[in-house]
Protein backbone atom coordinates (compact mmCIF):
# COMPACT_ATOMS: atom_id res chain seq x y z
CA UNK A 1 0.00 0.00 0.00
CA UNK A 2 1.20 3.54 -1.04
CA UNK A 3 2.05 5.83 2.07
CA UNK A 4 -0.63 8.67 2.31
CA UNK A 5 0.77 11.99 3.03
CA UNK A 6 -0.42 13.50 6.02
CA UNK A 7 -0.78 17.78 5.13
CA UNK A 8 -0.81 20.35 8.06
CA UNK A 9 -1.57 19.59 11.21
CA UNK A 10 -4.37 21.24 13.29
CA UNK A 11 -3.95 24.34 15.09
CA UNK A 12 -4.66 22.59 18.19
CA UNK A 13 -8.56 23.43 18.36
CA UNK A 14 -8.82 22.19 22.32
CA UNK A 15 -5.98 24.11 23.70
CA UNK A 16 -5.22 22.94 27.58
CA UNK A 17 -5.75 19.41 26.04
CA UNK A 18 -3.18 19.46 23.44
CA UNK A 19 0.00 20.32 25.27
CA UNK A 20 1.44 16.63 25.80
CA UNK A 21 5.12 16.66 25.68
CA UNK A 22 5.12 13.26 24.56
CA UNK A 23 2.51 11.99 22.84
CA UNK A 24 1.67 8.32 23.16
CA UNK A 25 2.37 6.65 19.72
CA UNK A 26 5.22 8.48 18.27
CA UNK A 27 5.88 10.54 15.29
CA UNK A 28 4.46 7.71 13.05
CA UNK A 29 1.02 7.54 14.32
CA UNK A 30 0.00 10.23 12.63
CA UNK A 31 1.26 7.84 9.40
CA UNK A 32 -0.96 5.27 10.55
CA UNK A 33 -4.05 6.98 11.20
CA UNK A 34 -3.71 9.00 7.71
CA UNK A 35 -2.83 5.68 6.13
CA UNK A 36 -5.92 3.73 7.97
CA UNK A 37 -8.22 6.40 6.06
CA UNK A 38 -7.08 5.85 3.38
CA UNK A 39 -7.56 2.24 3.56
CA UNK A 40 -11.14 2.33 4.61
CA UNK A 41 -11.84 4.98 1.36
CA UNK A 42 -9.97 2.09 -1.11
CA UNK A 43 -12.41 -0.24 0.17
CA UNK A 44 -15.46 1.61 0.48
CA UNK A 45 -15.06 2.87 -3.23
CA UNK A 46 -13.66 0.19 -5.03
CA UNK A 47 -14.91 -3.28 -6.52
CA UNK A 48 -12.92 -5.81 -5.48
CA UNK A 49 -12.13 -9.32 -7.62
CA UNK A 50 -13.14 -12.49 -4.97
CA UNK A 51 -9.80 -13.63 -4.88
CA UNK A 52 -7.96 -9.87 -3.64
CA UNK A 53 -11.47 -9.60 -1.09
CA UNK A 54 -10.18 -12.79 0.32
CA UNK A 55 -6.43 -11.75 0.51
CA UNK A 56 -7.38 -8.69 2.18
CA UNK A 57 -9.36 -10.24 4.81
CA UNK A 58 -6.58 -12.56 5.70
CA UNK A 59 -4.63 -9.86 5.79
CA UNK A 60 -6.64 -7.78 7.68
CA UNK A 61 -7.57 -10.25 10.16
CA UNK A 62 -3.31 -11.06 10.45
CA UNK A 63 -3.24 -7.08 11.40
CA UNK A 64 -5.82 -7.71 14.05
CA UNK A 65 -4.14 -10.41 16.05
CA UNK A 66 -0.94 -8.63 16.00
CA UNK A 67 -2.26 -5.45 17.83
CA UNK A 68 -4.81 -7.51 19.91
CA UNK A 69 -2.12 -8.46 22.78
CA UNK A 70 -1.64 -4.39 22.63
CA UNK A 71 -5.17 -3.43 23.70
CA UNK A 72 -5.29 -1.16 27.26
CA UNK A 73 -7.84 1.08 29.27
CA UNK A 74 -9.65 3.64 27.78
CA UNK A 75 -7.38 6.12 29.55
CA UNK A 76 -4.52 4.72 28.17
CA UNK A 77 -5.45 4.27 24.67
CA UNK A 78 -3.90 6.69 21.88
CA UNK A 79 -7.16 7.12 19.15
CA UNK A 80 -8.73 9.98 19.57
CA UNK A 81 -6.51 11.56 22.23
CA UNK A 82 -3.62 12.54 20.01
CA UNK A 83 -4.36 16.83 19.99
CA UNK A 84 -1.64 17.41 17.90
CA UNK A 85 -3.03 15.60 15.31
CA UNK A 86 -5.50 16.34 12.46
CA UNK A 87 -8.60 14.07 13.79
CA UNK A 88 -7.02 13.53 17.31
CA UNK A 89 -5.80 10.60 15.80
CA UNK A 90 -8.45 8.63 15.33
CA UNK A 91 -10.46 7.38 12.07
CA UNK A 92 -14.58 7.34 13.04
CA UNK A 93 -14.92 11.20 11.56
CA UNK A 94 -12.77 12.84 9.00
CA UNK A 95 -9.92 14.63 10.21
CA UNK A 96 -10.44 18.11 10.89
CA UNK A 97 -7.78 20.44 9.81
CA UNK A 98 -8.64 24.42 12.12
CA UNK A 99 -7.64 27.53 10.49
CA UNK A 100 -9.10 29.47 13.46
CA UNK A 101 -9.82 28.23 17.04
CA UNK A 102 -10.63 29.73 20.41
CA UNK A 103 -13.40 29.59 23.12
CA UNK A 104 -15.60 31.25 21.26
CA UNK A 105 -15.38 30.29 17.65
CA UNK A 106 -13.92 28.23 15.15
CA UNK A 107 -13.26 27.49 11.75
CA UNK A 108 -12.13 24.29 10.33
CA UNK A 109 -11.24 21.90 6.77
CA UNK A 110 -12.81 18.86 5.89
CA UNK A 111 -13.14 16.49 3.26
CA UNK A 112 -15.47 13.11 2.86
CA UNK A 113 -13.88 10.48 1.25
CA UNK A 114 -15.15 7.29 -0.38
CA UNK A 115 -15.70 5.20 3.41
CA UNK A 116 -18.52 8.11 3.96
CA UNK A 117 -20.60 7.70 1.01
CA UNK A 118 -24.42 7.41 1.23
CA UNK A 119 -25.16 8.07 -2.56
CA UNK A 120 -25.20 9.88 -5.67
CA UNK A 121 -21.94 11.47 -4.72
CA UNK A 122 -23.19 12.85 -1.76
CA UNK A 123 -21.72 12.00 2.12
CA UNK A 124 -24.51 9.34 4.25
CA UNK A 125 -26.39 11.25 6.28
CA UNK A 126 -25.41 10.06 9.70
CA UNK A 127 -21.72 11.18 8.77
CA UNK A 128 -22.95 15.03 8.88
CA UNK A 129 -23.85 14.76 12.45
CA UNK A 130 -20.83 13.17 13.57
CA UNK A 131 -18.36 16.00 11.98
CA UNK A 132 -20.50 18.53 13.77
CA UNK A 133 -20.32 16.91 17.13
CA UNK A 134 -16.44 16.70 16.75
CA UNK A 135 -16.51 19.73 15.25
CA UNK A 136 -18.58 21.33 17.89
CA UNK A 137 -16.92 20.15 21.01
CA UNK A 138 -13.62 21.28 19.88
CA UNK A 139 -14.80 24.68 20.89
CA UNK A 140 -17.05 24.01 23.69
CA UNK A 141 -13.64 22.03 25.43
CA UNK A 142 -11.51 24.74 24.59
CA UNK A 143 -10.17 26.24 27.45
CA UNK A 144 -13.20 25.11 29.53
CA UNK A 145 -13.81 21.93 31.97
CA UNK A 146 -14.68 19.31 30.00
CA UNK A 147 -18.17 18.81 28.75
CA UNK A 148 -20.50 16.47 26.86
CA UNK A 149 -23.22 16.57 24.35
CA UNK A 150 -26.11 17.14 26.08
CA UNK A 151 -28.13 17.51 22.53
CA UNK A 152 -27.56 18.11 18.72
CA UNK A 153 -30.04 19.27 16.23
CA UNK A 154 -28.81 18.97 12.48
CA UNK A 155 -31.19 20.39 9.71
CA UNK A 156 -30.05 19.30 6.05
CA UNK A 157 -29.84 22.43 3.37
CA UNK A 158 -27.79 20.82 0.75
CA UNK A 159 -25.87 17.68 -1.09
CA UNK A 160 -23.06 17.41 0.82
CA UNK A 161 -20.35 16.20 -1.44
CA UNK A 162 -17.79 13.71 -1.10
CA UNK A 163 -14.32 14.14 -2.07
CA UNK A 164 -14.15 17.91 -1.94
CA UNK A 165 -13.04 20.27 0.49
CA UNK A 166 -15.88 21.50 2.72
CA UNK A 167 -15.54 24.04 5.53
CA UNK A 168 -17.70 24.41 9.01
CA UNK A 169 -18.06 27.20 11.29
CA UNK A 170 -18.45 26.93 14.68
CA UNK A 171 -19.63 29.65 17.36
CA UNK A 172 -21.03 30.08 20.30
CA UNK A 173 -24.11 31.29 21.25
CA UNK A 174 -24.37 31.76 24.66
CA UNK A 175 -22.83 30.19 28.08
CA UNK A 176 -25.13 29.62 31.15
CA UNK A 177 -23.45 28.31 34.22
CA UNK A 178 -22.32 24.23 32.74
CA UNK A 179 -24.41 25.24 30.17
CA UNK A 180 -22.53 26.05 26.54
CA UNK A 181 -24.73 26.42 23.36
CA UNK A 182 -23.20 26.56 19.97
CA UNK A 183 -24.04 27.15 16.58
CA UNK A 184 -22.29 25.71 13.48
CA UNK A 185 -22.28 24.98 9.87
CA UNK A 186 -21.44 23.10 6.70
CA UNK A 187 -20.46 24.46 3.65
CA UNK A 188 -19.29 23.68 0.28
CA UNK A 189 -17.63 26.78 -1.16
CA UNK A 190 -20.99 29.38 -0.32
CA UNK A 191 -23.18 26.91 -0.19
CA UNK A 192 -24.76 25.39 3.36
CA UNK A 193 -24.95 22.21 3.44
CA UNK A 194 -26.57 21.75 7.18
CA UNK A 195 -26.48 23.48 9.93
CA UNK A 196 -26.20 22.55 13.94
CA UNK A 197 -27.49 23.91 16.96
CA UNK A 198 -25.78 22.06 20.18
CA UNK A 199 -25.81 21.81 24.01
CA UNK A 200 -23.22 20.78 25.78
CA UNK A 201 -22.68 20.60 30.09
CA UNK A 202 -20.04 20.58 31.64
CA UNK A 203 -19.17 17.25 33.88
CA UNK A 204 -19.54 17.09 37.24
CA UNK A 205 -15.83 16.63 39.77
CA UNK A 206 -15.63 12.64 39.09
CA UNK A 207 -18.40 12.41 36.28
CA UNK A 208 -17.04 10.20 33.69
Amino acid sequence: MSEVSTGHADSRPYGRLADTPEPAGGADYERLAANLRHLLDAVGGARLPDPLVSRVADQLAELGAQLAPFAVAESERVAGRRFDLPGRGQTMVPALHWDEADAHHGRCRLTFGRHYLGGGGAAHGGAVPLVFDEALSAVANRDRPMARTAYLHVDYRAIVPIDTELWIEVEVDRVQGRKCYLRGGLHHGDVLCAQAEALFVELRPGQP
